[in-house]
């Protein structure tokens, strides 16, 4: 399978379906456009690098909200590939699950691992909007997160310094539109032991504790369906043999429809893996109910 088949695949043939299936039940929604995000890399409804104070879905408090997603980054050395689902309850609830795919290509036989080597993770999340609104309350969107993250190379993981192939992530976001103005401000701040998102295990020979890092999104809403903007995120260094930089972004996001969102985005992941200069394109499709 091509990563174009892979990603049309994840975005429409998992997400088409599965909304007309629920299509009564979720009605059609009532937020508005792009203030529901897009799926961030680990599967929260926010930007892609970091999640938002917001729910998945188009349903506002009074139903049910779905959506799926399909995501692909192709970096200098690295592929990435993505693929998973959430589902909003009430706007106010939010319960998601994604699966990660990282291929090391020609990199992964320099590190003995062989041409192509792949790590995979599993991610189940759960976030709940403790306060405040996007848009219409006087106080900023709050909410509180959890993931839980299990890798898929337990012992390929240990050797290379890590102290364990699954945790946990906390955290919490504060998500602001103005509207007036059409910018969006959001702040996270996440505890995690995760060594890049946990692709690489959790925990290392220099830190094996919990660390507090912090995540941050600036977008303009340009017109009704397009906006753009920027994003940051900061990261541990737990393992002696592969340093992690801090990760940016610039993002446009278009909605092609009332239910689809497409976005492109120049993505810069420093080191991964020993290897520096990791540059490139970030895609991702997603389909909301």
């Amino acid at each position: 399978m091509t990563r174009f088949s892979f990603f049309a695949l994840a975005a429409l043939t998992l997400a088409l379906p599965a909304g007309q299936a629920m299509a009564k039940p979720l009605r059609n929604g009532g937020k508005l456009l792009l203030t529901n995000g897009i799926s961030s890399l680990e599967g929260a409804a926010g930007g892609g690098l970091t999640p938002w104070a917001v729910i998945a879905g188009n349903e506002t408090d009074e139903g049910f909200g779905l959506s799926a997603h399909g995501t692909i980054v192709e970096v200098k050395d690295y592929d990435y590939q993505s693929a998973g689902v959430a589902i909003g309850i009430r706007d106010r609830l939010e319960l998601s699950y994604t699966h990660q795919d990282f291929n090391t290509n020609e990199i992964g036989a320099a590190l003995g691992l062989g041409k192509d080597y792949a790590f995979s993770q599993d991610i189940v999340g759960a976030k709940l909007r403790v306060a405040g609104d996007l848009v219409y309350d006087a106080l900023p969107a709050i909410a509180l997160g959890v993931q839980y993250k299990k890798n898929g190379q337990g012992d390929v993981v240990r050797a290379l310094g890590a102290r364990d192939d699954e945790g946990v992530d906390y955290y919490a976001s504060v998500s602001r539109l103005f509207l007036s103005r059409s910018i969006l401000l959001s702040a996270t701040a996440r505890l995690t032991k995760a060594n890049q998102m946990g692709l690489l295990g959790f925990g290392g020979d220099k830190n094996g504790d919990y660390g507090v890092e912090f995540e941050g999104s600036a977008a303009w809403q340009l017109s009704r369906g397009l906006a753009i903007g920027g994003e940051f995120r900061s990261k541990p260094n737990n393992l002696g043999i592969a340093r992690e930089d801090d990760w940016f972004d610039a993002f446009a996001a278009l909605s092609l429809s009332r239910h689809l969102t497409a976005t492109v985005a120049y993505a810069d992941l420093g080191s991964i893996a020993t290897v520096k200069g990791q540059r490139g394109v970030f895609l991702s499709l997603q389909a909301a109910f």
